[in-house]
């Protein structure tokens, strides 16, 4: 990707500095630049390219959006990588040569884009996807046979981080064509949890095309298929397909498909502990998430049931960020619906807050924050600034 070098940064690098109480030369250390360096930019003396912006954010602990210039939308930066992404998929069977790391690193590397993938930090995934996406490829077509099905694994992982970013910036096509390198990849890695993997990120193509009962019968042909749940990772590669059903039902207008799939997955996550499966969240607290969105999907007399099965609770810090302001997202819906424009306001900007990058992409924000700015007297302007933010309808 073309070399890039943000000006104007300083302002919004020294703040978040204060934030989080640091000192020029901590914050020098922890991203592995000079003092003299960390003094010119935040003084506005010199620019920064974007690997040392994704390193002082790395530093500061914060969204990378949050250090971009006033004049830098996060979005651009993601399109930018859109382009880059697509030539590595053409040539994934004939990749260019160069060099490949042991597999440990790839592992490890892998494993760092999910983090990013799950909290919703597309603007590092769009930098650093296609690099990685074209070394798995190499990978793949020079391994040995004792790690060929390991590497087929990374692929498949890596595909389904960059395929994150292609699908909620509306590159359904380019999601698409992801999803059919994972269909591939996938058999090469001879894991069958992996094909449930699979089954659960396809159902974007679906969800694109407003193909639901498609999407369903698919999604549970990959049930039927998918190892008996006798062990917590097996529990987890059903319930999670499960979840995924019972929304897709729900966008179906399906309530007794829907009821069914959340009644299953409520059950195969009873005495699990939460965590993250195959790149899944999956158990209790992501289940009862699920259930707000099937009620919200469902909409007329179900949004009731999104405000019950919200009620008071809120998701925990340790979930992943994504999953966590998806569910702030959908309770502001339910809440608009239910005629609570403050509380549906509120809701928004914690989603905000939580992952900004995925609140301000999620089509759902932008229709909910045009309606509210139509509706609504109070904080006019605080409203305004958030339907600016979110370019909303």
């Amino acid at each position: 990707m073309p070399s890039i070098t943000y000006h104007g940064v300083g302002p919004r690098v020294a703040y978040e500095r204060r934030i989080a109480s640091l000192t020029q030369a901590q914050l020098a250390e922890r991203a592995g630049v000079s003092l003299g360096t960390i003094r010119k930019v935040e003084r506005n003396e010199r620019g920064v390219s974007a690997q040392t912006l994704d390193d002082l954010a790395t530093a500061l602990n914060v969204d990378t959006s949050r250090l971009l210039p006033g004049s830098e939308r996060p979005d651009d930066r993601v399109h930018r990588g859109m382009p880059a992404l697509s030539r590595i998929i053409a040539t994934c069977d004939v990749p260019d040569d160069g060099p490949v790391r042991p597999l440990q690193d790839l592992e490890l590397a892998v494993a760092e884009a999910t983090q990013w993938r799950l909290g919703a930090q597309y603007v590092r995934i769009s930098r650093h996807l296609p690099p990685l996406l074209g070394e798995l490829s190499r990978a793949l077509a020079s391994a040995a046979p004792a790690e060929r099905a390991a590497i087929a694994a990374l692929l498949v992982g890596a595909c389904r981080t960059a395929d994150a970013v292609a699908y909620k910036y509306g590159a359904h096509d380019l999601s698409a064509r992801l999803v059919e390198l994972m269909r591939w990849a996938a058999p090469q890695a001879q894991d069958p949890l992996l094909d449930s993997v699979v089954a659960y990120v396809r159902t974007e193509t679906f969800f694109a095309a407003a193909a639901h009962d498609a999407g369903l019968r698919v999604l549970e042909q990959a049930i039927d298929r998918s190892p008996a749940p006798v062990g917590p990772a097996t529990r987890a590669s059903r319930g999670t397909l499960h979840m995924r059903a019972a929304v897709v039902a729900g966008r179906a207008a399906n309530a007794g498909a829907a009821a069914a799939h959340l009644a299953e997955a409520r059950a195969l996550s009873e005495g699990e502990r939460e965590g993250v499966f195959l790149g899944t969240a999956w158990g209790p607290d992501s289940v009862r998430i699920h259930q707000v969105s099937v009620a919200v999907s469902l909409g007329g007399d179900h949004v009731s049931q999104a405000l019950a099965a919200a009620g008071e609770w809120a998701p925990p810090q340790a979930l992943p960020a994504e999953r966590r302001s998806g569910f702030w997202i959908e309770l502001a819906r339910a809440q608009l619906w239910a005629g609570r424009p403050d509380r549906a306001f509120e809701s928004l900007k914690v989603a905000r807050r939580v992952a900004p990058q995925h609140t301000r992409e999620h089509r759902w924000v932008k229709e909910d924050a045009g309606t509210l700015r139509r509706l609504k007297r109070a904080d006019a302007e605080e409203l305004t600034q958030f339907a600016q933010w979110c370019q909303a309808s």
